[in-house]
Order: structure tokens, then sequence, then C-alpha cells
């Protein structure tokens, strides 16, 4: 494949989730390179993807809103929109909302692994 990119960028491997929806759903992912304009993330061949998805690094604290340019199997191309910096804060509201996405991911697996989803 042809690279396209007007910037290099940098090799990383860092954790990352992207929102899929309004409604809390999410994909674990692997930001394998990024700069301010895009990344390469690795994901399961199976999830789907719609055009655009918030992907956040919480290692880095960023939250950014991306599209999706290309797919090729594990590997999704993304191009940054825009690019928002997530504060250091305690925000409750935050932090909770955060824990209740986590707690119906953990819910759903433990009734995928006893056979009831």
């Amino acid at each position: 494949m042809q690279d396209r990119r007007q910037s290099a960028r940098d090799k990383v491997f860092l954790g990352g989730i992207a929102e899929i929806n309004d409604r809390g759903s999410t994909v674990d992912c692997v930001v394998r390179n990024i700069n301010e304009r895009g990344a390469c993330v690795e994901i399961d061949e199976a999830a789907r993807l719609p055009e655009t998805v918030n992907l956040n690094i919480p290692r880095k604290g960023r939250s950014v809103l991306a599209r999706m340019i290309w797919r090729q199997a594990n590997r999704v191309g993304l191009a940054f929109r825009t690019m928002v910096t997530d504060p250091q804060s305690n925000d409750l509201d935050e932090r909770l909302r955060r824990s209740q996405i986590k707690q119906r991911q953990l819910k759903r697996r433990i009734k995928e692994l006893l056979g009831e989803g």
C-alpha cells in the first residue's frame, strides 16, 4: 500500500478504547503508530467499527474524534477530526460513567463465559 501521509508517525504500542456509539459501546484496541493527524490501530477482526469513532488513549490522556480511512484484516487507519486532551481531574461523574461502562462489559463477558449470552 502506498503511504500518502503528510507527516511521519511515531511507532508506539499503546492500549486504546474505541467508543463506537453514544450508548457506551466500546472496543479495545492497540495503537501501533500515531501523529497529530491520525493513527493505525489493531482491533479484533470481527469487530465492526462505524465510519466515525472516538478513540481514547488513557496513557497519553487523549481523546480523539476520528474517521476510518481504511481497514485491512485487524488493522484500521484513522484520520483525526479533532483532538481533545482530557484534563487530569477527579471528576466523580466521569469516573462513575466509565466504571458503569466497564461493569456492563464485565457482566456481558461473564454471561458469555457461563453460556448465557
